[in-house]
């Protein structure tokens, strides 16, 4: 998956305006099966995994035993026994280990299918079109199909294709998951598709892009052991009253007093990764994630502010080589 196949901004908007598709075939894949599946990963995550219904997937987060935030993920439910989650790429094997290690105690089978497996999003307010044109028709939001046809799938073993209601780009898509073997075809069709919408191939940087509008966290870089659900703002994650990993001290730092995640508009001025965030002549936070808006046309940060200066609209300073700019600080979401 290249930077940009034409321009970033050209990439961006097409998705936002039309329809776009990405190779995120870097993304993991880990399955866990077996009659404790449920159990064990109610016990890994801070989210009740098991309320899932069948072909039902959610976002939630793995937990150190400090209640920090190793990666977030979607787990999908695939049968009553039976499921899979998809790590960051640069944290699968990580990942995979640390489930790993849990494990001891209950019957499940854990297997990285990582390397079998890619995955091609299809996003944009056009996207439901394009996949009405292959015969596919849209899941629903967080929810997931098998399509039966030619393309055997990699983690069921059937003759079926998954296609998934989720992705990166706060627009309506969708994912396909499909053996290696497979992708390109399935890419060239869909381009196919895309470019009689004026639709695009989009890179790296307009995924980057597009999920900072939208403040969405990336891992790794807005979060790395370093920061809880709360102080990320998904505490919606948090909704399992069983025992989870990092669970009680979770709970501790819950009622301690930290910073936030939010969302920033810059006057002027393209912010970056450790950029202070300012407010009555001190620093009060730090930029994680920053780039120009394509849709504001704006310099956009995303980060961590003390929650006495987290309310919308409140007026802080981000520091750019030695310059302070004007921000106001909004929710996650920049662009709604």
């Amino acid at each position: 998956m290249p930077l940009y196949y034409r321009s970033i901004i050209e990439e961006h908007m097409a998705v936002r305006k039309h329809v776009g598709i990405f190779d995120v075939s870097h993304m993991g894949d880990v399955t866990v099966s077996g009659k404790d599946a449920s159990a064990f990963l109610d016990h890994m995550f801070p989210t009740k995994v098991s309320n899932l219904k069948n072909g039902e997937c959610v976002y939630t987060a793995f937990l150190n035993d400090s209640g920090l935030m190793i990666d977030d993920t979607i787990v999908y439910r695939m049968g009553e026994d039976s499921y899979f989650f998809v790590p960051n790429a640069g944290t699968t094997e990580k990942i995979y280990r640390w489930v790993s290690d849990h494990s001891a105690g209950y019957s499940v089978k854990i297997e990285n299918v990582s390397n079998r497996i890619s995955s091609i999003a299809l996003q944009g307010p056009e996207s439901e079109e394009v996949l009405n044109e292959l015969g596919f028709s849209y899941p629903g939001y967080f929810k997931f199909q098998y399509v039966s046809g030619k393309y055997m799938n990699a983690i069921t073993g059937k003759d079926q294709i998954i296609i998934s209601g989720t992705g990166y780009t706060g627009e309506k898509g969708v994912e396909f998951i499909i053996p290696n073997e497979h992708a390109v075809e399935l890419w060239k069709k869909l381009l196919e598709a895309i470019n009689k919408r004026n639709g695009l191939p989009a890179g790296l940087g307009a995924r980057d892009t597009l999920r900072m509008e939208k403040g969405m966290l990336l891992s790794g870089h807005d979060f790395n052991e370093d920061r809880d659900p709360y102080e990320a703002s998904v505490s919606f994650i948090v909704n399992n009253d069983e025992d989870f990993v990092g669970k009680k001290n979770l709970e501790i730092r819950r009622r301690s007093d930290h910073e936030i995640f939010r969302g920033f508009v810059l006057s002027d001025g393209i912010p970056r990764n450790g950029n202070p965030i300012k407010a009555g002549g001190k620093r009060v936070g730090t930029v994680t994630s920053g780039t120009i808006s394509p849709v504001l046309n704006k310099g956009i940060a995303l980060g961590y502010i003390d929650k006495a200066y987290s309310k919308e609209n409140t007026e802080v300073m981000i520091e750019i080589r030695s310059v302070d700019h004007k921000a106001v600080v909004t929710k996650p979401r920049i662009v709604k």
